[in-house]
C-alpha cells in the first residue's frame, strides 16, 4: 500500500479519546446529554468536518490557481443521522460560499472541483475496511 498513514487513538477517561496524527493531537468526546464531558467534537462530527474541510481545501486551491481571493471562503456542513439501523450518517448537505463574484462558468468549475476532494471520493468509492481485535 503506497501513501499510507497511521492514526493512534487512546482512551482518555469518561467518553473521551485522544487521537494522534503525525505529531498532532485531537480529542473526541460525547455531549453531556449522552454521558460525555463535551471536551471535543464527537467522532461523527469529526467525520463530517473532515469532508467539509477537504472541500474547503479543494475550493481554496481552485481559487488560488485562478487568482481569485480566498479570504471569506466558507464551507458549512449540516448532517442528519439515520433513524434506522445500522447507526450512520444518512445525509450531509454542504454549502460553499466563495468570496467575490464568480462567473457562472467559474462557479460550475468550482462545483466540479469540490466534488472530487479526497474525502468525497472516499465516500463515493468506499475503502476496504478491516477491523481486527487483538490482545494487549
Amino acid at each position: 500500500m503506497s501513501n499510507t498513514g497511521k492514526i493512534d487513538v487512546t482512551f482518555d477517561g469518561g467518553e473521551s479519546y485522544r487521537i494522534g496524527v503525525r505529531g498532532h493531537e485531537l480529542l473526541v468526546d460525547q455531549p453531556t446529554e449522552t454521558g460525555g464531558d463535551d471536551r471535543g467534537p464527537t467522532p461523527v462530527e469529526l467525520f463530517v468536518a473532515s469532508l467539509a474541510s477537504c472541500i474547503a481545501y479543494y475550493a481554496g486551491r481552485y481559487l488560488e490557481r485562478h487568482d481569485l481571493p480566498r479570504d471569506g471562503l466558507q464551507v458549512t456542513a449540516e448532517f442528519a443521522m439515520a433513524d434506522d439501523r445500522p447507526a450512520r450518517v444518512s445525509r450531509v448537505r454542504i454549502r460553499v460560499v466563495a468570496p467575490g463574484s464568480l462567473t457562472d462558468t467559474r462557479r460550475e468549475a468550482l462545483r466540479a472541483v469540490v466534488h472530487h476532494c479526497t474525502v468525497h471520493n472516499s465516500l463515493s468509492r468506499p475503502p476496504e475496511v478491516s477491523i481486527d481485535v487483538i490482545p494487549a
